[in-house]
This record gives C-alpha cells, structure tokens and sequence, in this order.
C-alpha cells in the first residue's frame, strides 16, 4: 500500500482501508485521488458520529439512503459548494457499490440519490499579454531563473497538468523529434510536440543551466532544485504567483491557469477541438467542450469592446 494510504489509517474503519485498498489496486488511482477519498470519507463519518471521528464499520454499513440525504443537506446548509458536494457523493457512490459488491450489504443507500445541479463554471483563462508577461517576469541571467523561464515555456507550450510537468523524466524528452512523452491520468501516454520556441530554451537550460544547478548531484527528473531534487506541485504553484505578481497579473493564477490558457488561444487560433482533447489528454471530449465556452466568451467581449454598434 503506497503512503498515502498508510498514513492516518487508525482513525478509519477497516471497511474502508478494504475500500482503499481495492480503489488502489484496481484503477492504479493516484495519490492525490485516494487522499481525496479518504478526506470524503473520514468527513461522513465524523457526520456519522457527531463529529467524533468514532464511527464503526457498523455504522457505516448500516447507514440508510435518508442519513446520506440528511448528511447532503447538511452540507447545503452550511454552505459547502455544489461541486464539493457532488464530489463527495461520487465518492460515496463508489464506496457503497464496492460493499454491494463485497456483499456486505444488500441495498445501495446512494444508487438514488441525485447528485446536485452544477453550473458550467468557466475556467479561468489568461489573456496572451498576460501569459507573455509571465514568460519574461524570470530573470534568464540567473541559474533559478532560466529554469523557470523554461517551466512556463514548456507548461504553456504543452498544455500539461503541474504534476505531469514537474514529473518529467529527461528520458521523457525528445528535442530531436521536438516532443515529450507524457504519463498523464490513469497510466495513459500521449506524445506532446513542444514547438520552437520551447526547443530552445530546453536546449538553454540542458547545456549548462541543470547541470550547474545539481552541482556534481545525480537527478533523472528534468526539473531539478539546488538541492538536487524534482521541482515539487508546491514548489511551482508558489512560483507562478510570485512571477504573477512580479508581473503584475490581475486575474488570480494558478498553475492549471497555463493549461487553461493553452487550450483557450488554441481554439481562438482555429485549432480542432479534437487535437485540443489529444493534447490535453481529456479521455472524454465534453471535459474538453468546456473551453469553446471560454473561447466564444472571449469574442463576445472583444465583439462588445471593439464594434461600433455593440
């Protein structure tokens, strides 16, 4: 079991270690996923015993579809999201089908229960003047820098989620064929072509700029610190506000907002929806649909500015 799950597992019912367990081994979920699980779950069983994080296996599976409901509501009441809520009923819902199928109970107390009406949020986007100020807010004359120039470059270039970027292997790149081979979501690999401009600040960074950073260290990863580690998710995210910052972004940014904005100026520039879905490695093409919202918002706004008779 990988730490995510060992972590913490005292205070969890063996039911739902078995759950753990299974979800893990089956669909080769990511650590993030499975703490996302154990997060939902350990919240309906403090609900479950009055927030005294005690509730037994037995609760758990005796607890009928109006204790979900009530606990729904609860939620509602206390103002948690649609989305958070809709979030942990999917992981309910995945959790009592594996007892149905385990048999340790004979009626799902979830199959019913509607999950509740979410609005089409819109990702938020950066508009190209921003992305370009963020690409020049490092300072390339300095080692730490140039290794951030070529972070954004890449994530922009590529559309990539921040784990999958900061989990970039040096075997995984390819400047002579000018792509990178991604493990993205569910072990899936894709082929991502990087395009010029990255190319040559991949190839600034891997003369010189990486092996001066690990100093004589040894590193597969192909973002490294001084220490001679992979960059980490949190380790970016606070440098992507910082460089937000430094050049002066208005719009809250987020390392998934270059990946939003990767896809958003495709579309704005006539890209196939499809390729995007590719690119992205959206296994379904509705999560990719999303972003001609953002695109055909972006026309009506420059339609309103610019027309005369808007």
């Amino acid at each position: 079991m990988n730490q995510v799950m060992k972590s913490d597992a005292a205070s969890l019912p063996d039911i739902v270690e078995q759950f753990l367990d299974s979800v893990w081994m089956e669909r080769g979920l990511s650590e993030n996923t499975l703490a996302a699980y154990r997060s939902d779950l350990k919240k309906f069983i403090n609900w479950l015993s009055g927030d005294s994080n005690t509730a037994t296996s037995e609760q758990l599976i005796t607890a009928e579809r109006q204790q979900v409901e009530n606990y729904l509501s609860d939620l509602n009441k206390r103002e948690i999201s649609a989305s958070s809520r809709a979030r942990l009923l999917s992981t309910l819902r995945l959790f009592y089908a594996h007892l149905l199928r385990e048999k340790h109970i004979t009626v799902d107390p979830v199959a019913l229960i509607d999950a509740p009406k979410l609005g089409r949020a819109l990702p938020k986007s950066l508009t190209e003047g921003d992305v370009e100020a963020l690409l020049m807010a490092p300072d390339t004359s300095t080692l730490l820098g140039l290794r951030d120039r070529v972070l954004f470059e890449v994530l922009y270039a590529t559309g990539l989620r921040v784990s999958e970027l900061v989990g970039l292997l040096l075997t995984q790149v390819n400047l002579q064929q000018g792509v990178i081979r991604v493990i993205g979501k569910g072990n899936k690999e894709r082929l991502v072509p990087l395009g010029e401009e990255a190319i040559n600040w991949l190839e600034k960074y891997l003369s010189n700029t990486r092996t001066d950073l690990l100093n004589g260290q040894v590193s597969d990863a192909l973002f490294v610190t001084r220490r001679g580690a992979a960059m980490t998710r949190q380790a970016f995210w606070y440098l992507i506000k910082r460089y937000a910052l430094q050049a002066e972004i208005a719009s809250t940014i987020s390392p998934h907002t270059l990946r939003h904005a990767f896809a958003t100026h495709l579309l704005n520039h006539g890209a196939d929806l499809r390729v995007v879905q590719m690119l992205l490695g959206h296994s379904d093409l509705s999560t990719t649909q999303i972003y001609t919202h953002v695109a055909k918002a972006r026309l009506k706004s420059l339609h309103s500015q610019y027309h005369p008779r808007s």
